[in-house]
């Protein structure tokens, strides 16, 4: 899917496993220390442009992260390469940066650090979206997980290889792809609207949206939780506004 600009698409992207050696080669790069598998977590995040309000969003993601008992272990800047992409996506395209989360020692295994990412990405997208940032509307986490991590973007999918270096480099092992190309029928093109999201790759319809987002927001008064308990408040809206309702 693309509109008049034949190198602009709709989205597209890549979900993977976490590729550990990867990982554990580029941090070391960096000096960062990374834990055992499952005991960190990579966040892939589209940042503003503008270097002031960049840093004032990893500040308060570094802030969110220890106010939850967990371990910023630090940032790697995510390669890319723009000479595929058409004017159109270069208009509007953040920066990648991807952040390193260490397990805190309070959580019992990886499926508790799991849903503290989840609680954490919210907190993150709330904080940014209220702050007053000129460009707050830049900052995207396409994925923060132990488990999986996505790269996407405005792109076809022919595409993502190019752009994301990372993928084709020897390192990055997986035992599941999932590849997803868009076809925008409910919401616009956007880099942080690309396929796949987290857990699924789907196309919402334009004639289910505002129906299936009142649906989510009335159901929210309902929602309870024995394993998020109270702070199952701070994971709404669980549908953002400009958002799909994939």
């Amino acid at each position: 899917a693309a509109g008049a600009e034949k190198n602009t698409g709709d989205g597209a992207g890549i979900l993977l496993q976490i590729p550990d050696v990867f990982f554990r080669r580029e941090c070391a790069r960096l000096g960062i220390a990374l834990p055992p598998p499952k005991e960190y977590g990579v966040g892939m995040v589209c940042l503003p442009t503008d270097a002031n309000d960049r840093v004032a969003c990893q500040a308060l993601v570094d802030r969110i992260v220890r106010d939850e008992g967990q371990i910023p272990l630090g940032w790697r800047d995510v390669r890319t390469d723009r000479g595929p992409i058409g004017d159109t996506a270069r208009r509007n395209e953040p920066v990648f940066r991807q952040i390193l989360i260490g397990r805190g020692g309070s959580l019992r295994d990886a499926a508790q650090f799991e849903r503290t990412l989840y609680l954490i990405r919210k907190r993150m997208e709330n904080g940014i979206l209220t702050s007053g940032l000129e460009q707050k509307n830049y900052f995207y986490v396409g994925s923060l997980s132990c488990n999986t991590i996505v790269y996407k973007g405005m792109l076809s999918a022919d595409q993502i290889e190019a752009y994301f270096p990372d993928i084709t480099d020897s390192a990055v092992e997986s035992a599941l792809a999932l590849v997803h190309q868009r076809f925008s029928t409910n919401t616009f093109p956007t880099w942080s609207l690309a396929h796949p999201f987290r857990y699924l790759a789907h196309n919402g319809e334009i004639n289910t949206l505002r129906g299936n987002i009142n649906w989510m927001r009335a159901r929210e008064r309902l929602f309870e939780s024995d394993l998020f308990g109270d702070r199952i408040r701070d994971l709404l809206p669980v549908i953002r506004e400009g958002g799909s309702d994939s």
